[in-house]
């Protein structure tokens, strides 16, 4: 199994490229895939173009209601792994789990210890995890304990952006958290970065993996309302996507 995780800032396009790596390794012949939307504002499944049961917050929450109920004297462990394996997604080109909303104050530290463990299981059945992030890399230390292979800090081309995706790649290291590479995405760009924008790159100690283009086809699918799945392997960003996951794989 091979773990690739999408971070950054809001609104810099990491929901996207998560679809457009999987159209990618799809496209490729890879057919176990597991896509996890990890960002408490769901949308992969909508960029997906796929309809969600529940999220795992949700079965969390459901857990500690249910804790001293449970159905037909079944154990935590067995309910909760029930419950989230009814709640996986299946379609003929990936599965797709969701995370759904963070821990919030009253949280139920044991169904999260369990949590982490049934999604390593659930991670082994396949060849590929994608996980789309939330900003920042807490989340994925209190609720996986698998490796990330490949990290995808996404960044727009300015100053202020890169310096935030070197704040989650500092802060990656002072987290419990096993990650492989990581790489910074420029997204959404028109032009090769200036010099300027380079110098902060390399101050920042961020590797450069490649920029993806803004792509007005996409754009306009986001706006009406449509799943961009069908749509993605004829854009411009899937090509720039392409390059960059030969760099990786």
């Amino acid at each position: 199994m091979r773990t690739i995780a999408i971070s950054g800032k809001g609104g810099t396009g990491k929901t996207t490229l998560a679809a457009l790596i999987i159209r990618w390794l799809r496209d490729k012949g890879i057919e176990r895939i597991l896509a996890v939307d990890a960002d408490s504002n769901v949308n992969l499944n909508d960029v997906l173009g796929v309809e969600l049961r529940e999220t795992v917050g949700a079965i969390r929450e459901e857990m500690r209601v249910k804790v001293s109920s449970l159905p037909g004297g079944m154990t935590k462990q067995e309910f909760l792994g029930y419950k989230i394996h009814s709640s996986l997604v299946e379609t003929a080109d990936f599965d797709l789990i969701a995370m759904g909303r963070p821990e919030g104050p009253g949280c139920y530290c044991y169904a999260n210890e369990l949590l982490r463990e049934i999604l390593k299981t659930l991670g082994e059945n396949y060849d590929f995890v994608v996980i789309d992030n939330e900003a920042g890399m807490e989340h994925l230390s209190r609720r996986t304990s698998q490796r990330i292979d490949d990290l995808l800090i996404v960044s727009d081309a300015t100053p202020r952006g890169i310096v935030a995706a070197g704040r989650i790649n500092r802060l990656i290291k002072e987290l419990d958290t096993r990650v492989g590479k990581k790489y910074l995405v420029l997204n959404r760009v028109n032009s090769p970065p200036s010099s300027g924008l380079e110098e902060i790159i390399r101050k920042e100690g961020l590797e450069l993996a490649g920029l993806v283009p803004e792509d007005k086809s996409l754009l306009d699918t986001d706006r009406s309302g449509k799943p961009a799945w069908p749509a993605l392997a004829q854009s411009s960003a899937y090509k720039a996507v392409s390059k960059i996951m030969e760099k990786l794989i």
